[in-house]
């Protein structure tokens, strides 16, 4: 045998690899540098947006929780000093009106001051969100109206407050207390935006 034919058969199947792999280089798509980039780019930007988009919720539902707290922050104190307020309304009002028409010399001057403290409680409560709810002659509203009782009267509409028990109040948007009342039962049907609401609008604003 002829050493050189030796030679050739090993260096056959050495060239036959080398030729398929070139072939399956050939054969697979070429990735384009630039799509690629693009794609991405465009990744990114979705995050990006997510992220500016969580980061302003964060902040809008941060701000919201702070403004309730500055406005609520003093809600349990508030309540306590209901009790206050009432005592001071029912000392007032244990005393009979000929009574203070006639009232002279140093009982006068204890009733104004009972009257000047009150006025001056209500103002404090109300520069700290508290408000108090004035109900008489407005449509009961059981969102901050709790009835005690029914009154016959067919002169003024059904479901009308002809007397409150105890004043309510509120604190924000949020009822603080309820106005305990008694309503009207027997008269017309109260109409549904009527004067009852009208005047609930106009206490609110007053107070």
């Amino acid at each position: 045998m002829n050493p050189n034919d030796t030679e050739n058969q090993n260096m056959n199947p050495q060239a036959e690899p080398a030729n398929g792999a070139e072939t399956e280089a050939a054969a697979a798509p070429q990735v384009d540098p630039v799509a690629v980039l693009e794609a991405e780019k465009a990744d990114l930007k979705d995050k990006l947006l997510r992220l500016m988009a969580d980061m302003e919720n964060l902040r809008r539902r941060t701000e919201r929780e702070m403004a309730d707290a500055r406005t609520y922050a003093v809600a349990n104190f508030a309540r306590d000093m209901l009790n206050v307020a009432d005592n001071v309304r029912r000392a007032i009002e244990s005393v009979p009106e000929d009574a203070k028409a006639s009232a002279e010399g140093a009982f006068k001057g204890l009733l104004e001051g009972i009257d000047l403290t009150e006025r001056d409680l209500l103002k404090t409560l109300e520069r700290h969100g508290v408000k108090k709810l004035d109900p008489q002659g407005q449509k009961f509203d059981p969102n901050v109206h709790q009835a005690m009782f029914e009154v016959p009267n067919p002169d003024v509409p059904n479901g009308t407050v002809v007397q409150v028990v105890q004043s309510g109040y509120v604190i924000g948007d949020r009822v603080l207390r309820p106005a305990l009342v008694g309503v009207a039962k027997g008269g017309p049907k109260a109409p549904a935006n009527g004067a009852g609401s009208e005047a609930a609008e106009n206490s609110s604003s007053a107070s």
